[in-house]
């Protein structure tokens, strides 16, 4: 059932495509979406391609939106919120997915309207988004409703104390990019053994996908799924030694802590 909202973007890169293709799959009338991007070549491939509103500025839209997402680079946040912060309407919900900008920064620049801060991630765009969120002093139930509501409809959403916010930048925001040199390295090892390209990516891509899968819908430990499959003196175990020596654990743990450490520092500035 779709959402009687009139949404905004301010940015028009790659996470709010991603959030402009989840939206449009039945939440939010494509009539009611507005995206401004500095860039008229990008406007004009969004238009196309998703049957929105495009403007180069925002001032055709800013003023009347019921939503109006920050989708902007954190270097450009600032001069962004300076533009409008002026002119959304005293009860617009500003959502941010600007990496390390804080709730106190956000509701110092925009005085009486309800804020929330997101972190979704690029999967949305195919329905399979994981997105967190944190509310802002003068966003309550209803706020955060609406925004459950229109992240869920491309995957999950979770709503998370502000502090948490740079570990979910590290872990689902940044875990794609894992995800995806997990994929390749997967596909690479099969080629090595002798598949052909295509037929490694596929099935390297769809044992990641139902892995993830049977983790969601069982609700097992994956420590315990992953010993269903391990046989003793068998050929999972083998690979398992391998990666544990090589210390794959370590490295997505460090990559996480990593990728966290970089969103507080991006707050920080």
């Amino acid at each position: 059932m779709g959402l009687d909202l009139c949404v905004g973007f301010i940015g028009g890169g790659a996470m709010a495509e991603a959030l402009v293709a989840g939206i449009t799959q039945g939440t939010i009338d494509r009539e009611h979406i507005f995206v401004s991007d500095h860039k008229a070549a990008r406007c004009q491939e969004l238009a196309e391609r998703y049957g929105i509103h495009t403007s180069v500025g925002a001032d055709a839209f800013v003023g009347h939106v019921d939503v109006l997402f920050l989708a902007v680079k954190p270097q450009a946040a600032a001069k962004a919120i300076d533009e409008v912060k002026d002119k959304v309407g005293k009860d617009t919900l500003i959502l941010s997915i600007v990496a390390g900008l804080t709730l106190d920064s956000l509701e110092a620049s925009f005085t009486s309207q309800p804020v929330v801060r997101i972190m979704p991630n690029t999967p949305l765009s195919v329905g399979a988004g994981m997105s967190a969120f944190a509310c802002g002093t003068r966003a309550g139930a209803a706020e955060a409703k609406a925004v459950s509501e229109i992240l869920s409809a491309s995957g999950r959403a979770i709503e998370v104390s502000e502090p948490a916010m740079d570990a979910v930048t590290g872990l689902s925001g940044s875990g794609p990019a894992y995800v995806f040199l997990l994929i390749d390295a997967l596909s690479d090892g099969g080629v090595a053994a002798g598949l052909k390209r295509d037929a490694a990516t596929l099935l390297a891509a769809q044992t990641v996908y139902g892995a993830a899968k049977m983790v969601l819908e069982t609700q097992k430990h994956p420590d315990v799924l992953r010993d269903q499959v391990t046989s003793p003196a068998g050929t999972t175990i083998a690979g398992v030694r391998v990666l544990e020596n090589r210390g794959l654990r370590g490295a997505l743990i460090d990559a996480v802590l990593a990728a966290t450490e970089k969103s507080r520092e991006l707050g920080k500035k």
